[in-house]
Formats: structure tokens, sequence, C-alpha cells
């Protein structure tokens, strides 16, 4: 049994979204100079801050893009779920961007020149991103690893090695998120970091796999009771 070519191309333009996802990477040194204290006083460039909103732009779209091209074969194996990691990819998506316009705003106060309120606020705006980042890229994809790991493992569309990484990689972020949370490390500690490296490989794992060998043909799915012809009604049936 082979994978049909509109199945093929649906994974690969899924794992390419999911390999784009990684251009958020070089954010955390390009926004290494807006977390200084003095950054709205500075003669700092906001250029790399621009640079990182850009790539953060990039990713949340390819977040959508995931879904979107995953949504029309996961949800024959589970609709509510392929439903559900649709919405938690949008919600992931809309949360990256709301966290982009704070540090957008925190370079208008900054080219606005020196307000006796500026730091204060470009400090809370910048404490906000911190904190909206722990949602946006930590606990929301750990969701999304879950919805979609089970469905893969379910319907045997991938190795299941791939979704036991997922699965690992979701128990650990979420930990790592809540430590942070109650303040026992911070978001940028080493301990906190090693947590993300699960996560970050079933993603890249997966995207390279659909990619390069796109999605084993699954079982066949029963379709909804509603979606199942009825038989014709007979003659001697319709007259009584």
């Amino acid at each position: 049994m082979t994978t049909d070519p509109a199945t093929r191309r649906y994974a690969r333009i899924a794992g390419g979204f999911y390999l784009l996802s990684f251009a958020s990477i070089p954010t955390l040194a390009l926004y290494g100079r807006i977390h200084e204290p003095d950054f709205l006083t500075s003669d700092a460039s906001p250029t790399p801050v621009v640079v990182g909103g850009l790539l953060e732009i990039v990713v949340a779209l390819a977040c959508i893009g995931t879904a979107v091209a995953l949504h029309p074969v996961l949800r024959t194996y589970g609709p509510a779920r392929a439903l559900g990691f649709v919405a938690a990819r949008v919600t992931e998506a809309t949360a990256i961007l709301v966290g982009v316009a704070a540090l957008l705003t925190v370079l208008t106060l900054k080219r606005a020149g020196e307000a006796a309120d500026a730091p204060a606020v470009g400090h809370a705006l910048v404490a906000f991103y911190d904190a909206n980042f722990l949602l946006s890229q930590g606990l929301i994809p750990a969701a999304n690893a879950l919805l979609l790991g089970t469905l893969l493992y379910r319907s045997r569309l991938v190795p299941r090695a791939l979704p036991m990484i997922g699965f690992v990689g979701a128990a650990l972020l979420v930990a790592s998120d809540v430590g942070t949370l109650f303040g026992m490390w911070d978001r940028l500690s080493p301990l906190a970091a090693i947590a993300v490296v699960p996560i970050a490989g079933w993603e890249l794992a997966l995207g390279v796999h659909l990619v390069v060998k796109g999605l084993r043909p699954g079982p066949t799915a029963e379709p909804p009771q509603s979606m199942v012809s009825r038989p014709p009604r007979t003659a001697s049936a319709s007259s009584t």
C-alpha cells in the first residue's frame, strides 16, 4: 500500500514548515541587548531586535503552516485531536506575535526619546515578553507535541520512536516551565536549556522525516456515521 501523492505533498509542506520554525534560534542573541537596564537610554542599535522580531514572525506563520498542512491527513485518524492541534498551533502563533509586538513597542519608546516613565514601561514590556515566552514557546508546544504525537503514534504514520521523543520532550518542557514560574531557576539557565533539547529534537526529526520520507500509509479509518451512505430504499419499503 503506497501513500497517495496528495498525502506526500502535505507531508513535505508540513516538514518544510517545521524546519522553517527553527529560524528563531538566533533571537536569543539578538534580544540580548534589549534585556539590559540601560537599553532605552543607550545608543544601542535597534536593528538586532527588529531582525529577531521578523524571525519570530516567520516562526509564527510556520506554526500555522504545519497544522494546516497536516490537518487534511490527521482528521481521518482523529478529527477532534486534529482540530485541537490546529487550534493550539494558531494560539501559539498568536502568542508569539503578541510577544514581538511588546518588543517593538520598546523600540518605539526608544525612538521617541527619553521620558520620565519610559525606562519603567520598557522594563515591564520586556518582562511581559519573557513571561509570554513561557507560554508561547514553552507550555503550548508541549500541548502540540501531545496532540500530534498521540495521533501519529496510534496511526503509525511515522515510526513510533518519533512521537515518543515528543512525549518525553513535552514532559521535560512542562517541568522546566513550572520550575521557572516558581522561581526555582531562570528560563535561560543551563537546566532550562537542557530541558528544551528533546522537544526541539522531536520537531527537527519530524520535519526531516516528513520532507525526506513523508507519511506511511496508515490504517483505513472508519468514516464518520454521518458520511456513511445509506442503502437506497426499495419500492416496497417506500410504499409502506
